[in-house]
């Protein structure tokens, strides 16, 4: 069999032919951190209109699935869109590290709480899981390549935000606007 290759005249690039992906996506990701990509971006755009996003935080109790892709992909895209449109549109990524979710999960691998170790010591595990799961999760967004302030998120189980929530909670109900009572 011939070679027709050389008889032909194709236009010649610089590209390579394999996309390789799987290959220059690790040195990408590294160059967008080296560079502090996000870094440039936010100096670029200081003193420009703010657009904030607030995203509601997923729960730090497992590897992120499709959905967590879904929502963190389309929330990067209006991120990224406004700021194309001249906005300052800082995206400061957040976890929910409290709630069932993360208790069943630890009372999967430990054990309930009174049985094994106190209340307190079940929290402490808590508090270790969420950390553990927000380190992963907070990888395999990058890697998604949703840009963000990923050194500095906000954690619900940081000991600020919840003295912060439980003065607000004690505002609500100096000015009697919580009440306990029975569903209708």
């Amino acid at each position: 069999m011939s070679d027709y290759k050389s008889t032909l005249n194709l236009p010649e690039t610089g590209f390579p032919m394999r996309g390789d992906l799987a290959k220059r996506e690790p040195g990408m990701l590294a160059r967008w951190t080296d560079d502090d990509l996000y870094g440039i971006i936010r100096a670029a755009k200081k003193g420009k209109k703010t657009f904030i996003l607030h995203d509601g935080p997923p729960y730090a109790n497992g590897s992120i699935h499709i959905g967590h892709s879904v929502n963190k992909i389309l929330k990067d895209i209006i991120v990224k869109s406004k700021g194309l449109s001249g906005y300052d549109s800082p995206y400061v990524p957040g976890w929910d590290c409290h709630g069932l979710p993360i208790e069943l999960k630890v009372e999967q691998e430990y054990g309930k709480p009174g049985e094994k170790f106190t209340a307190a010591e079940f929290r402490a595990k808590c508090r270790e899981y969420a950390a553990t799961q927000v380190d992963g999760q907070r990888k395999d967004f990058i890697r998604l390549g949703v840009l963000g302030d990923w050194s500095h998120p906000y954690l619900t189980m940081d000991f600020k935000t919840e003295a912060n929530i439980i003065r607000a909670l004690g505002k609500i109900i100096g000015n009697g606007h919580l009440h306990k009572g029975a569903k209708p």
